[in-house]
């Protein structure tokens, strides 16, 4: 139902938004994976919009990450942590130990 496509591009993308502001807020070392996997799931929980916003955004994030000089490593387990989350997979498989609960 292409009708649908861009609610849930734009509730995809409050999802993203809300995992990066979860990640910050934290600021939990070696939480970063999890954010990644948890913003990707929960966008494309909302259907095709929600896992095409939370792809575009992703994208663009370690796109622009390259540019400014961080790791090729770091960004491809970035991605790995992306296609999970955003294909289905569950997030806490990359929950760190101690992080709070509240996230």
């Amino acid at each position: 139902q292409w009708y649908k496509f861009p609610g849930q591009a734009l509730g995809g993308a409050y999802d993203m938004g809300r995992a990066y502001k979860h990640m910050i807020d934290a600021n939990y070392i070696g939480a970063d994976k999890y954010f990644h996997a948890r913003g990707n799931y929960e966008a494309a929980q909302r259907g095709p919009g929600g896992k095409w916003a939370a792809e575009v955004i992703s994208n663009g994030r370690e796109n622009w990450q390259s540019f400014r000089g961080s790791g090729h490593e770091d960004t491809a387990a970035d991605q790995a942590a992306n296609h999970h989350g955003r294909n289905g997979g569950d997030p806490n498989d990359y929950r760190p130990a101690g992080l709070p609960s509240k996230y």
